[in-house]
């Protein structure tokens, strides 16, 4: 008698469940430990905003993971990616040599590249970059604040991508890791949008 009603309890409960999953797309990258570091597995969904419906992106500054401060303000004009990532997530060193690759490919067309180092000490950080041939900067955020300025498509997964346009809004969310390809053609969509 106490196992129909167990199971209907669980299948009760399996709706509320999976409102509580899809709600969490609307918030920054999990910050609960629980040993897993924080890390939330993307959805590998793309978002493409049209241009009419684009959030700009203010206050993304702060030190970076090797000295020094950034200010994100200084790159308007240029198309902007800003990649989420952590030296503890494996889809963030997977997709490493593929956002390398297409700031090497496009940095002599106006396009910049900005890491977010969340969960990380600056010494994690500098040894990620160097172990992966990152040459692009990377902002120190180990409290992954800086997730909540992203309004209208906050990042929500370890790693995520976000592309900025020339006006600093937010063109495109790459959720989980990004391919060499995809982030390839997506830079070149934003680029060939008139200025």
């Amino acid at each position: 008698m106490l196992r129909p009603r167990r199971t209907r309890l669980a299948f009760a409960l399996l709706p509320l469940l999976g409102a509580a999953v899809a709600c969490s797309g609307n918030h920054a990258v999990d910050q609960g430990v629980g040993g897993s570091n924080g890390y939330v597995s993307g959805d590998a969904l793309l978002t493409f905003v049209p241009v009419g419906h684009r959030h700009e992106v203010h206050g993304i500054s702060g030190s970076l993971i090797d000295g020094g401060h950034f200010d994100l303000s200084q790159w308007k004009g240029k198309v902007v990616v800003v990649n989420f990532w952590g030296q503890w997530c494996a889809p963030c060193q997977s997709e490493a040599k593929a956002l390398q690759q297409v700031y090497d490919d496009d940095k002599s067309r106006g396009v910049e590249f900005l890491g977010i180092d969340v969960r990380d000490d600056p010494a994690s950080g500098r040894a990620f970059e160097r172990t992966h041939g990152i040459t692009y900067p990377s902002i120190d955020d180990p409290s992954n604040l800086l997730a909540l300025r992203f309004a209208g498509l906050t990042p929500n997964a370890t790693p995520t991508t976000v592309v900025l346009d020339r006006s600093g809004r937010i063109a495109a969310r790459q959720s989980g890791e990004i391919l060499y390809t995809q982030l390839r053609d997506l830079v070149e969509h934003v680029l060939a949008e008139p200025a």
